[in-house]
């Protein structure tokens, strides 16, 4: 009873000192913005480039182009994070984010946006992205202390989550409004980003002494070489990966079930806003949860979770349901976020943080382009129903594996 006590005193105390953080605060505020903003024109594009084509392979692809440098250049990212001011990096890839929706908007006001310059801009804004997700996560423990870090992670999928329950609603409304507004709003949203990063006094990495620097390759085989011999976090970013591909396919499949409903573009962005309900509670559990119970018990019981709902999406029969499945899948990813970000971003040395995290994220993202493009053509060909069977049958094998994997049993034991 008494360490129970002194624990609920320790966490108070550190979401106070948390919200005291002005660095993180800052941080913190200026990335809610560029991610509702983020969050909008996800659901604008599929329906722009659903509107010029009226192809879901199409959309699929453009989904998967926004997730293809991560395979592209994490790896090469990772060093260079390690080696270049975090901040400084930051604040140019949210102002080059800011020039690439700047050109959609003049073409868009031109009459000139064709799908293939909507492809470019997915894949601009995707290499600035690996940027500076890869500098955000490697400078969060300069940030905030490393008690701070599960309640600060599940700080940013609490607002995460909250982007998720308004964004698409918002961004389905503004698509409907003109499809201009959407692309400025998270045009504006990258400049807010940019203001807040640079009020930012506290250095996003450790001091080091100069010395002569090494050849890339040498850096990045380091990286890899971390985490290769840590199995548990090895086995955690194949299992992320196979989760994002299960996952990217949900868009084109929600898409297109609404068309089929005859559904408006409103309605398309009410669904996700739905969901978002559930990325709102998980994210408010993500912390408790992981602070109350072990590591591979949690791990096992969210993957199962998910195979056994994706599955409902072939049997809803109205819009509504369809966001109620959302909303329950969407309760397992921030929990899972959480707690398997809590465990691996203490252990990384900083001196290796932007390496091992781009090799990880690599393996965790380097299969959502797949999902994307896979899932468009499943449905271009086979039809919705077989796109969502087929995703059930990779969640279902993604619960087994897990579930006999000896290191994440025993993971926190």
């Amino acid at each position: 009873m008494k360490s129970t006590i002194m624990k609920d005193e320790t966490n108070r105390v550190s979401r106070v000192a948390l919200w005291r953080n002005h660095a993180f605060m800052l941080l913190w505020s200026g990335q809610a913005v560029s991610s509702l903003g983020t969050t909008i024109t996800q659901t604008a594009y599929p329906l722009l480039v659903w509107d010029l084509s009226h192809s879901a392979a199409l959309v699929g692809l453009v989904g998967g182009l926004g997730t293809l440098p991560y395979i592209l250049l994490s790896l090469i990212v990772g060093a260079l994070v390690d080696r270049w001011d975090r901040k400084h990096l930051m604040v140019l890839c949210d102002t080059g984010r800011t020039l690439n929706l700047a050109s959609v908007l003049v073409m868009m006001a031109l009459g000139r946006l064709t799908v293939v310059q909507i492809c470019a801009n997915t894949l601009i804004e995707g290499t600035f992205y690996v940027f500076f997700n890869l500098a955000e996560a490697s400078c969060l423990p300069r940030v905030v202390s490393k008690e701070q870090i599960p309640l600060a992670t599940s700080q940013n999928e609490t607002t995460t989550g909250a982007t998720v329950l308004v964004g698409p609603a918002l961004g389905g409304a503004l698509y409907t409004l003109s499809g201009f507004v959407p692309f400025l709003a998270d045009a504006v949203s990258y400049v807010v980003s940019v203001i807040t990063l640079s009020f930012i006094k506290v250095s996003f990495q450790e001091k080091r002494e100069a010395q002569k620097q090494r050849k890339l390759l040498v850096e990045i085989r380091e990286g890899l070489v971390w985490l290769w011999h840590q199995p548990l976090i090895r086995y955690i970013a194949f299992l992320t990966g196979g989760c994002n591909f299960v996952g990217a396919g949900l868009l084109p499949i929600l898409l297109v079930l609404v068309k089929q409903q005859h559904g408006s573009s409103l309605l398309y962005g009410t669904i996700l806003t739905i969901g978002g309900v559930g990325a709102i509670v998980g994210s408010l559990l993500g912390a408790p949860i992981q602070k109350r119970y072990r590591f591979g018990p949690v791990i096992i019981c969210l993957i199962w979770f998910e195979a056994v709902c994706f599955p409902l999406y072939a049997i809803a029969p109205n819009p509504f349901l369809l966001g109620v499945i959302s909303a329950c899948l969407f309760v397992s990813g921030p929990i899972y976020n959480v707690v398997q970000f809590s465990y691996r971003i203490t252990l990384i040395p900083d001196e290796l943080q932007g390496r091992v995290n781009s090799v990880f994220r690599l393996l965790a993202f380097g299969f959502q382009p797949f999902g994307f493009a896979l899932t468009g053509l499943v449905i271009q060909w086979f039809g919705v129903i077989s796109a969502i069977l087929f995703l059930s049958a990779c969640a279902l094998f993604l619960a087994i594996l897990t579930s006999v994997n000896k290191h994440v049993i025993h993971a926190g034991a």
